[in-house]
């Protein structure tokens, strides 16, 4: 009998470590891991978060960067990690859908790998020229490059980025003569497109904005699902006859797998409620950040209808890992 009971006590421990675990969450501070250098939309968007988290849970939530293989290396380092709601990640489309189709090896399922937590948001993608180029719409820039002798230059920030996708996939969708010009990030590329060095590129809006407010480029179409209130006469890909091109470079906030349900549903209440601060909407606003508020089970099926989104388009575009 006292073996029957111990067995007993055994299993209930068992199955309530979980719950206590859950009740006494956050005991210490959080790590939000960005895995991207500092400076970026990833690491605007996780410092933001974690700030707003910080408050809502009463412990610090502090970002930590670690750069590398377009955010595969710590997104790997996190699906290996220990489910206990104190180690988390800002995932993304790069890391979480493009990556995994561009790189068979990246060592970890996205959407299996991970717990998903809370979709964070992200900037679209515009295609800006050059004002010496002579052209303001997507008519005057499909007959400038389909009249061109040679291949004409484009700057991305980087083989395999969205933006590079996005021109890449356009490019073979309509035959037109295009180059990538890869850069080690999209500022770098915007400083060549804004001297004249390349005459068009393929940015999130976030990097192109200041630049085209100040006029320094001109933006043809983006890939946001609608126009943009600050700028009603710049034409969405999508009503110019291009459904396939609604995307954003959305950024999101991702765990090991097999976090408890309890955990996830208080990280993901507090990041919705940060979506409804004025002060963060003022600030995404101003960075070109979309950002629509999920529950964990709808953000958990975004990332498996991204991936499945993405894998053509990036077999279409004919990128390849570097």
């Amino acid at each position: 009998m006292k073996k029957i009971a111990s067995s007993l006590l055994l299993a209930m421990i068992i199955l309530l470590a979980p719950h206590a675990q859950a009740s006494s969450w956050p005991a210490r501070s959080i790590k939000l891991i960005v895995p991207f250098a500092a400076g970026g939309s990833a690491d605007t968007l996780g410092r933001i978060f974690a700030q707003a988290l910080s408050d809502e849970l009463g412990k610090q939530v502090f970002v930590e960067n670690r750069g590398g293989a377009g955010g595969v290396t710590a997104s790997a380092q996190v699906a290996r990690g220990e489910p206990d709601g104190y180690t988390l990640l800002v995932s993304g489309v790069a890391s979480h859908a493009i990556a995994p189709a561009l790189n068979g090896n990246t060592g970890y399922d996205p959407v299996h790998d991970f717990t998903h937590i809370a979709y964070m948001g992200g900037p679209p993608i515009v295609w800006v020229v050059n004002p010496s180029l002579g052209a303001r719409t997507l008519s005057e820039i499909l007959a400038i490059l389909r009249s061109s002798p040679t291949p004409v230059d484009y700057g991305s920030p980087g083989t395999g980025t969205q933006g590079h996708l996005v021109a890449a996939y356009l490019a073979r969708k309509l035959d037109l003569p295009m180059q990538p010009v890869p850069y080690k990030g999209a500022g770098p590329a915007m400083l060549d497109i804004v001297a004249g060095h390349i005459k068009m590129g393929f940015m999130t809006w976030t990097t192109a904005l200041g630049q085209i407010r100040a006029g320094a480029v001109i933006p043809i179409a983006i890939t946001a699902d609608q126009r943009l209130p600050d700028f009603p006469d710049l034409p969405t890909f999508e009503e110019l006859g291009y459904p396939d091109l609604i995307a954003t470079t959305w950024f999101s906030i991702s765990g090991p797998p097999g976090i408890s349900a309890d955990i996830v549903d208080r990280l993901n209440k507090a990041c919705v409620k940060a979506l409804d601060n004025p002060d963060v909407g003022r600030i995404l606003a101003q960075e070109g950040i979309l950002a629509t508020p999920m529950s964990a089970d709808a953000f958990g099926k975004f990332v498996a209808a991204e991936v499945a989104r993405w894998a053509p388009i990036v077999t279409l575009s004919g990128a390849k890992a570097e």
